[in-house]
């Protein structure tokens, strides 16, 4: 069995094979996350299924690992059309954002908001951003299914509410929402990121300074605020920030903030 296979064979997803370093990459339950890694020398190596496996799972190959001599030039070509669909996205992303009007959408009624949001073709449009530069964005269906476009970047990029305070990390939209109304209920300056995944707000976590982490309260959602921070808010199991706001009310939730800022 070739060391591929073994990775596959434990949910990991890889795309192109690199030695001699821990690699992070997505799995078959969350293909979008890299919620899994791997390390491999050539013969021996190792993989880790966050959601699965609490400690990594050792490989040892029979045979020497032969690298494939045009590997570099696939490389090359693989990578320029991955900048290709990720420019295609990024324009499609204007497109429909030039396109969506504001309305209000059930996703956000069921969610407990009234407020307006950006709709396309019936979907919540949630535009995300590297900095100032449209990468891309989330679109939610009525029954809060989740996808975004084909080909994007999603990694380090995120939306923003807001750009007042303290800054705040978040998962999903709805959570960031939550967050606000609670905040504005404390009367208490906030920039909250929305990152779209625990993962990623890792790497939004790299670019802003002192965040408060609020946590999904899942595995990957806890462990990931445990890397970031000594100080994050984390609800009841298996309940984000608006789980717990619509739960304990407005009030309820915004008090069980009060003692992180």
């Amino acid at each position: 069995m070739s060391f591929e296979e073994f990775a596959r064979d434990h949910g990991l997803l890889i795309k192109e094979l690199i030695l001699d370093r821990w690699v992070r990459v997505g799995t078959e339950d969350h293909p979008r996350k890299q919620n899994g890694a791997y390390i491999f020398d050539g013969r021996e190596g190792a993989v880790i299924n966050f959601a699965v496996h609490d400690r990594h799972i050792r490989y040892k190959s029979a045979e020497p690992f032969i690298p494939d001599p045009n590997a570099h030039a696939k490389r090359l070509a693989a990578e320029q059309e991955r900048e290709q669909r990720q420019k295609k996205a990024a324009g499609k992303a204007v497109f429909i954002l030039s396109n969506s009007v504001k309305e209000q959408h059930p996703y956000l009624i069921r969610k407990g908001f009234v407020d307006k949001g950006l709709v396309w073709n019936g979907l919540l449009i949630l535009p995300m951003r590297i900095g100032d530069h449209l990468v891309g964005c989330q679109m939610i269906q009525e029954d809060g299914t989740k996808r975004f476009l084909s080909g994007q970047v999603t990694k380090g990029a995120s939306l923003v509410i807001d750009n007042k305070g303290r800054n705040i990390l978040c998962e999903g939209f709805a959570t960031g929402m939550s967050v606000r109304r609670a905040m504005k209920h404390l009367r208490e300056r906030y920039t909250i990121h929305v990152c779209f995944s625990a993962g990623n707000m890792l790497e939004i976590a790299k670019s802003v300074r002192d965040p408060l982490v609020i946590a999904d309260n899942d595995p990957m959602g806890v462990a990931t605020a445990k890397k970031m921070s000594s100080r994050y808010w984390v609800g009841e199991d298996g309940e984000d920030f608006n789980d717990t706001e619509q739960r304990l009310g407005t009030v309820g939730a915004a008090e069980s903030l009060r003692c992180f800022l």
